[in-house]
């Protein structure tokens, strides 16, 4: 078949073969199909869309391109968590110990952050020592052994997508709902779990600015896993603000820990306390979502929760020590209060330049090659609801440099609305997609 053609097809509206999307798939992985042409399908797929047998075989297809885990021999329902990302989400740092000191088997790829949102595997890289790259047998061994591990993607994991996604990032094709449908779920179903459970942000932070789209990624999403015959649920969360308080990798590691202990921010645990409950009636551990929250808070109080994270962190090679003693945690140079410019109520902090002002501080990367500096971020201390005075400290840039602060203040003050009139907090749980 020629890849003329499948353009063309494509390009009317037509509806390609399983047998045609492999084709392209994997001739695009191999070599075999150059980027120009690819280019030219994926902004015919951007206009006219695909069909959902279409997502499906395209999915399969990119899961298909690489390796695929085998995580057979874990005892139990292996559950994997997934996020499209946001600011402030350090919701795997708390959510995976509280779920594994209940004995659901939590079993998860991770990823780097970029541009303005955090990943998770750059936050566990606070813990000196602690192994990202987990062999397929140890990662297996781990969650056997202490029901939790969290590595970095393998790098043959649905190669088709690493290849795809840079071509899209050049090409302004990046936010169609098909073709990101099939890499976050290529890359989900290639790492083997029995139950999926996708928390798909929304709003200013997150990659779906607007209800409307992140109710339709989630529901193609949550269509795949069902026809991949996974259980899979997705919960549609608020990200027009930054979750928790913390911005920044130290900080969000250091409120993670907090949490652990019983002093997490209320928005946070809100949605830790949501995903989670979905995540332990699939593992039928118990069946009704209030009494699944009911051991979640108890995993908490009784302090199994926390004990659970120090095992995790020993467990991969992590210095424990700074879970024991936060103070540990290497400190920026300056901590300096960005100050309300009058009286009233907070009623915008525009999470999307909340993290690319902590990017600009060196606590983001705006390529894969840069280094994060650790120390850096901003912690809030108001939430959009909350009343303020002027002169009082909206939030603090932690800094070690001080142009880098002023710039990160400036951003930060363009991004926080405060008006004399009242405002509710924000409502974090959206919709739940089943």
């Amino acid at each position: 078949m020629r890849m003329y053609d499948l353009i063309e097809k494509k390009k009317l509206g037509e509806e390609l073969s399983t047998e045609e999307i492999y084709h392209i798939v994997n001739g695009y992985t191999n070599g075999e199909i150059p980027d120009y042409q690819i280019s030219a399908l994926l902004m015919a797929i951007y206009f006219k869309g695909m069909n959902v047998r279409e997502r499906y075989d395209l999915t399969m297809a990119m899961r298909d391109s690489g390796d695929i885990l085998d995580l057979s021999s874990i005892d139990g329902v292996k559950i994997d968590k997934h996020s499209t990302g946001g600011v402030g989400d350090k919701v795997t740092l708390v959510l995976g110990p509280i779920i594994a000191s209940i004995g659901v088997p939590v079993a998860k790829m991770s990823g780097r952050g970029l541009g303005h949102t955090g990943g998770t595997i750059d936050k566990l890289e606070a813990f000196p020592g602690f192994n990202v790259s987990l062999s397929e047998d140890d990662f297996i061994k781990q969650v056997n052994d202490i029901k939790i591990a969290v590595t970095g993607q393998s790098k043959n994991l649905a190669p088709a997508d690493k290849k795809l996604y840079a071509l899209r990032d050049v090409t302004a094709t990046v936010d169609e709902i098909s073709l990101i449908t099939g890499s976050i779920m290529s890359k989900k179903l290639a790492a083997g779990t029995d139950a999926i459970v996708l928390d798909v942000t929304v709003g200013d932070g997150a990659f779906m600015k607007n209800t409307k789209d992140a109710l339709e990624l989630a529901k193609s999403m949550v269509d795949i896993g069902k026809r991949a015959d996974k259980k899979i649920a997705a919960i549609l969360t608020n990200m027009d603000e930054p979750l928790g308080f913390a911005v920044g990798n130290n900080l969000e590691v250091i409120e993670a820990i907090n949490a652990l202990k019983g002093n997490g921010p209320e928005d946070l645990m809100e949605v830790v306390y949501e995903l989670g409950s979905q995540m332990i009636v699939f593992s039928e551990i118990e069946k009704d979502k209030a009494k699944a929250r009911k051991l979640m808070e108890d995993a908490v109080s009784s302090g199994k929760a926390f004990d659970k994270f120090v095992e995790f962190i020993e467990a991969q090679g992590g210095d424990s020590s700074y879970a024991l003693d936060i103070d540990k945690f290497q400190p920026a140079k300056y901590k300096i209060p960005v100050e309300a410019k009058e009286d009233g109520y907070v009623h915008a902090m525009k999470a999307e330049s909340y993290g690319l002002a902590s990017m600009s501080l060196g606590g983001g990367r705006e390529t894969f090659d840069d280094v994060i500096d650790m120390s850096v971020g901003i912690v809030l201390n108001k939430k959009v609801g909350d009343v303020v005075k002027k002169g009082e400290a909206v939030c603090y840039v932690y800094a070690n440099d001080e142009d880098k602060a002023k710039r990160a203040i400036e951003m930060i003050n363009n991004a926080t609305v405060i008006s004399p009139e009242k405002c509710d907090h924000m409502k974090l749980i959206i919709d739940i997609v089943e």
